[in-house]
């Protein structure tokens, strides 16, 4: 089993407390992970991405080859695309479809989500939108977004969870339980988006 993950979006959006999240379910359920990330965390608004290899064999590389990424896990649409050549023939993209317009030269949206419609393998989702209507705050939505991919990612959902309550336990169980909501919301959301495809 393996799973090689790359995580993008942009300063402030959750990419860290994804690749957190996802490093603590790892490590519960007892398997071997890398991570590699490049970010400003000065720069809010400047491009976030974190590479994350998880396997029930020894990672010798922090590191993922273009071609070979199984998941590109998004929380900004034209972030998802700067990583396209990273992923495998059949891997998946998720990605929400609320742009953070942070440059001047942002491609102009329907052309970006017409780029994105058009790949084979991807889930789309207004994480936005849906953390704020399942957990009633839109600052979840990159838990959304791990939810979202969790049906593509070789660990138990309930590791993901607990995940969650051992990173943000010390912030309270108001913060868990809406962060669990959001969890369950974005998975609901991609196994239906599934469902609907095939």
């Amino acid at each position: 089993m393996k799973t090689d993950i790359i995580l993008a979006g942009v300063g402030g959006q959750g990419i860290l407390s994804i690749a957190a999240v996802l490093g603590s379910a790892a490590l519960s359920n007892h398997l071997y992970m890398k991570q590699a990330e490049t970010h400003g965390m000065s720069q809010r608004g400047g491009d976030v991405q974190s590479f994350m290899r998880i396997s029930d064999r020894p990672i010798h590389s922090d590191l993922i080859a273009k071609g070979s990424a199984d998941l590109i896990l998004s929380v900004e649409p034209m972030e998802a695309l700067r990583y396209l050549p990273y992923l495998r023939s059949g891997g998946y993209v998720v990605t929400n479809a609320t742009p953070l317009v942070n440059i001047p030269n942002y491609p102009d949206l329907p052309t970006l989500m017409a780029t994105l419609d058009a790949l084979p393998h991807r889930i789309v989702l207004d994480a936005d939108k849906i953390a704020e209507a399942a957990a009633g705050n839109s600052r979840a939505g990159n838990l959304v977004m791990l939810g979202a991919a969790s049906p593509f990612i070789d660990i138990p959902f309930e590791y993901l969870a607990e995940g969650i309550r051992t990173i943000f336990n010390r912030k309270g169980e108001n913060v868990v339980a809406m962060n669990l909501k959001a969890l369950q919301a974005g998975r609901e959301f991609a196994q239906h988006q599934q469902s609907v495809s095939y």
